[in-house]
């Protein structure tokens, strides 16, 4: 720590070692840590001894307490002083790096960013630091949903890693650029990108953990892409190279060797999260192919790690993935007939943003998606359109946008009596020409509604051409739901035709179905229909059984309609502005909170 040549103080020695020793105590002695950094400023200690007891005063209040101001205080004289220290690379840019992430816990986004400029500008000599502070810009904009910037930042960021002769971070670079032109949809740009990325990983003759840890961000990202464009057939091969990507990982140790170049020390994510990454992005994949068993399977192990990791990380990035995992598996319990564990799983996404503002501004539309589907099964119409409408006004994502609008318009469909704005929206989803997003699976589910649409209005050979539509296009990347609703439709159709045998042939695979996702909904449907054609056909046996299939499912869907009503969670449904609710006060006695419940 000394400046060069010469002797450290045998006082600034002694009280870093109790300052050390302080702040590694069990439980950690701040205020005594600080005491100590600050009593090296009384003996008037060197520049460059100064600027570092700064630095690591600041560091420690930034860390370890709530003292926002004196940290800031102390980072800002580390960086002022370190920039006329010539050689003192570490202390300059840490400095600029923990005070540009204050400035930005402290919403002065704008005095970050030109902190941030100037340190990239004077750190190029500086393999580590500089490609560091290119990361951190770049994540300030995606932030900011500046995305544009962030690419270019990211851009130059791949260019200097280059010259440096470092193709692991050149990688890690162009692979971040890759992210966020698929977040942005700039899908002609994303192709030739992920091309290049798949060369260099290949290539690349390094740590194998970083190496595998490069593959599994590449594969991450080509799964991700085949399923928002909802090709879940397509995927499998790609998934299928992650998951075993992922066990190659979890039986590698991390070697302790440092990178000889300086510009490799970069780390994608610690494997533990990688980990759960693979297992999120399989469920997102069983949740699209209707495989919902698989998808509650996964969710779980998911969830379990996850309790594990965030009891020894406070990584924000943990939270996001425990919200995208809920969001999945809320929709699987509303398919497969458990509205009120799916109700406690709402309220708990809930609580999970209320402890952070960042992951409720990029999740709140889900929630009101997520809210209208659990009002559509329990026939809260009122609400669900209400839900809908909210979660329409929050996004900006086209994606869940034709998501949400297709929802409303069964929504709309089931009221019968609001045709206006049913057209309206319906124009705006038309599969058949000017579809606003390349999703394969939310064509195919437009062309359902189309299907529904015309069925309600008697319209049955029109109904008939739109579900075929979605069968072609929905067996085509095994979209079991979306068959097994078209199936069950297309049944009805031809019962209320006559043609009971063409019925029998839909109504019985859509059950087999059904019963394999397990759909509840379809599987009381279709168990509705096969007792009126074995009835009409003189089946007694048949349609005796199948009436009592019909009972059962009646039974336990009202049970579980009852069990989500009577839930204080159920007053959700009214929530459309503002932050989620805090909590709920249960009818009689007192607050319910969501570990009572669970």
């Amino acid at each position: 720590m000394a400046s060069g040549g010469e002797a450290p103080e045998s006082w600034y020695l002694a009280l870093l070692g109790f300052a050390e020793h302080f702040r590694t105590s069990s439980p950690p002695k701040i205020r005594l840590c600080v005491h100590c950094l600050q009593a090296v400023f009384q003996f008037k200690p060197p520049q460059r001894v100064e600027a570092r007891t700064h630095l690591q005063v600041g560091s420690v209040l930034y860390h370890h307490t709530k003292n926002s101001e004196l940290a800031r205080n102390h980072l800002e004289k580390a960086w002022l002083i370190s920039q006329q220290i010539p050689q003192f690379e570490d202390v300059k840019f840490e400095a600029a790096s923990l005070l540009s992430e204050l400035y930005c816990q402290q919403n002065l986004v704008d005095s970050a960013k030109p902190l941030l400029r100037k340190a990239i500008q004077i750190s190029q000599q500086t393999p580590y630091w500089h490609c560091r502070l290119l990361f951190q810009l770049a994540q300030l904009h995606t932030l900011e949903k500046d995305l544009v910037s962030a690419c270019d930042l990211l851009g130059v960021g791949a260019e200097y890693a280059r010259v440096v002769g470092s193709e692991y971070t050149r990688a890690l670079f162009l692979l971040s650029k890759g992210m966020l032109l698929l977040m942005e949809r700039k899908l002609q740009e994303v192709h030739p990108l992920l091309t290049l990325c798949g060369q260099i990983v290949e290539n690349w003759q390094g740590n194998p953990i970083q190496k595998e840890s490069l593959r599994v961000f590449f594969l991450v990202l080509q799964v991700t892409h085949y399923l928002d464009a909802g090709q879940v057939k397509s995927v499998k091969p790609c998934l299928k190279q992650l998951q075993q990507c992922i066990q190659t990982i979890s039986t590698l140790h991390d070697d302790e060797i440092l990178p000889t170049n300086p510009a490799d020390l970069f780390h994608w994510l610690p494997k533990e999260h990688m980990c759960v990454l693979v297992y999120l992005v399989t469920v997102m994949h069983s949740m699209q192919a209707g495989y919902l068993e698989k998808a509650q399977k996964y969710t779980d192990k998911a969830l379990m790690q996850l309790e594990k990791l965030k009891m020894l990380d406070c990584s924000p990035i943990l939270s996001s993935f425990q919200v995208i995992l809920l969001e999945h598996i809320i929709m699987c319990r509303l398919v497969t007939g458990h509205k009120a564990t799916a109700l406690q799983e709402i309220s708990q996404v809930c609580q999970l943003c209320q402890q952070s503002p960042r992951l409720f501004s990029n999740h709140a539309a889900q929630l009101h998606t997520l809210l209208g589907l659990y009002c559509i099964s329990v026939n809260c119409m009122d609400n669900a359109e209400a839900q809908f409408t909210t979660a329409l006004r929050l996004t900006t994502h086209q994606e869940l946008w034709t998501f949400i609008v297709t929802n409303l318009a069964s929504v709309y469909i089931r009221e019968g009596n609001r045709h206006q704005e049913l057209y309206s929206l319906l124009e705006r989803i038309n599969p058949d020409h000017n579809f606003p997003v390349s999703s394969h699976c939310l064509r195919a589910a437009a062309f359902y509604i189309r299907g529904l649409l015309s069925f309600f209005q008697g319209r049955y050979n029109e109904a008939k051409r739109f579900l075929r539509e979605t069968l072609k296009m929905s067996n085509a990347e095994d979209l079991n739901r979306l068959t097994a609703c078209s199936l069950v439709l297309l049944g009805h159709i031809f019962y209320v035709l006559g043609n009971h045998r063409e019925s029998n042939n839909m109504v019985v695979p859509a059950m087999q179905l059904a019963s394999k996702i397990p759909d509840m909904s379809v599987q009381l449907w279709s168990s509705a229909l096969l007792k009126d054609l074995n009835k009409a056909c003189g089946n007694t046996i048949d349609a005796h059984e199948a009436a009592q299939m019909h009972q059962n499912f009646s039974q336990q869907l009202l049970q579980d309609h009852i069990a989500a009503c009577s839930l204080p969670e159920h007053n959700l449904i009214t929530w459309t502005d503002g932050p989620p609710p805090v909590q709920f006060q249960a009818q009689n006695g007192p607050t319910t909170s969501l570990a009572s419940l669970l």
